[in-house]
């Protein structure tokens, strides 16, 4: 047996060291903060915008209707947030495809939100240099009044997001006023609250932790590549051997690559990864790494391009972008496109063709069937009619063929206010000696115009056909 002394203490884990990226400016850079501000105008502004006296994007799940522009949807719509996931899904399948995780450099919330962070981070505490060597020393005041300063914003900006968030549930201009007048619903607060923790922690503390080890897509994305994805790759023939060098030294006579060994494209990087050393699912493709390289090769008076976009096959082969981008029309992602535009196309034309009203059906599960005092058979019925549209409609209940074997009792006319869901019961009698013992089949007809707001407009008329069971003894 070893003694104590002998004893050696081996740790199977190693936390990773706090990334903290150097700012850089260039082409791609510009791209990111030009979808950062389309993005965050969107989110922040859509919420406030109207439409015919209400909010025009709305998921109000108190009264279970959705609204998005001009159109209504219920949940017996949920079929077309189906199709909305399968088109996000491919349309995510074949962006990856073309060009890698482009996706995650832009547009993801992560990188967004984790980019506006960063933007705050610099601009209180300093670039990357500033920050570690605060960090490094001991705390003072200015190191204190900046870490103040700067958790105080992003603890400001994340309860903007979060209220935002909620809404898009409830109405933002109401939720306002709740705020203001302290009146705030707790489910309300509680999810502000918990987007605003998850966009402060997610953003400014997690970052590239969620993307290297939370993100799924990290994972399989390897799947959707091949030899002629886009991807952001690293010269190596050009760049090695690497070296620092001076500027007016001559590299070919000292044996280098174009590459100095700056370490920059390291700094750069949100995930902290070194580009140099091949293809990494770390990687989120935002092209950090090709604007600093670029800014060193002007320096050095080297040709850009010693980390750029390019493909496996391109820098095999040497291949300039013009011959990389035809072969970005290769059968998958021909198939791709080709599968994501019909299914856009079925799922507008869908939605341009759908009735302005919505009927479910369902019998009275407290009573199968009853008999009045003329002796008929009676069910009774339960209507959910679901008016889809900002017009009024007029609705009509019938039964469809059922040459007076069947009527509906006391069928008045149903005036349906925009964007309404209302229930109605609905009797319905039949003779006993023209039923079959059981249950008969019959088709309820539900006829609907929309009521003109002046003369000049046309009723258009539409027709809904429901099945429904009529239960007589047996």
């Amino acid at each position: 047996m070893a003694s104590p002394q002998s004893e050696e203490w081996i740790p199977m884990f190693q936390a990773d060291q706090k990334i903290v990226p150097r700012s850089v400016w260039g082409k791609f850079a510009r791209s990111r903060w030009v979808m950062v501000w389309f993005t965050q105008l969107l989110y922040y502004g859509t919420a406030w915008l109207q439409y015919n006296g209400r909010q025009a994007l709305l998921f109000d799940l108190e009264v279970r209707r959705f609204f998005i522009g001009p159109l209504v949807f219920y949940p017996q719509d949920f079929i077309y947030l189906t199709g909305l996931l399968v088109i996000s899904a491919l349309s995510l399948f074949l962006f990856t495809a073309v060009a890698g995780r482009v996706w995650c450099g832009y547009a993801c919330p992560q990188t967004v939100y984790t980019e506006i962070f960063m933007w705050f981070e610099r601009k209180i505490e300093g670039d990357r240099n500033d920050r570690l060597r605060r960090a490094a020393g001991p705390w003072t005041l200015d190191r204190a009044w900046r870490a103040i300063t700067k958790n105080a914003v992003w603890i400001v900006f994340a309860a903007w997001t979060g209220f935002t968030f909620v809404g898009y549930f409830t109405p933002i201009r109401e939720l306002t006023q709740e705020l203001i007048t302290f009146t705030i619903q707790p489910w309300e607060l509680f999810w502000i609250g918990f987007y605003s923790l998850a966009t402060f922690g997610n953003a400014g503390f997690m970052r590239e932790q969620v993307c290297k080890y939370m993100c799924p897509y990290a994972r399989f994305q390897s799947a959707m590549f091949d030899k002629d994805t886009l991807l952001v790759t690293y010269d190596e023939e050009r760049g090695e051997p690497r070296g620092s060098r001076s500027k007016k030294a001559d590299a070919s006579s000292l044996g280098l690559g174009s590459c100095i060994d700056c370490n920059l494209c390291v700094q750069v990087c949100p995930t902290g990864i070194d580009i140099r050393k091949g293809l990494q699912y770390e990687c989120i493709g935002c092209a950090a790494c090709v604007d600093v390289c670029d800014q060193v090769m002007d320096k050095m008076s080297y040709p850009r391009g010693l980390v750029r976009y390019s493909t496996q096959n391109g820098l095999k082969n040497s291949w300039n972008t013009a011959q990389m981008l035809r072969r970005a029309f290769r059968p998958r992602v021909l198939v791709y496109t080709t599968v994501v535009w019909v299914l856009i196309a079925g799922m507008a034309t869908a939605i341009v063709t759908r009735d302005d009203l919505r009927v479910d059906v369902l019998r009275d599960r407290s009573v199968s069937f009853r008999l009045v005092e003329d002796g008929a058979i009676e069910n009774i019925y339960r209507l959910n009619l679901m008016n889809t549209s900002e017009h009024q409609l007029e609705v009509n209940v019938g039964l469809f063929n059922s040459d007076d074997q069947f009527k509906v009792v006391e069928n008045a006319p149903i005036v349906l206010k925009p964007t309404e869901s209302r229930w109605v019961v609905l009797h319905v009698q039949a003779d006993p000696e023209s039923l079959q013992p059981g249950s008969n089949a019959i088709a309820f007809r539900i006829q609907s115009a929309r009521i003109p707001n002046n003369i000049a407009q046309q009723p258009g008329v539409e027709q809904v056909e429901e099945p429904a069971v009529f239960l007589a003894p047996r």
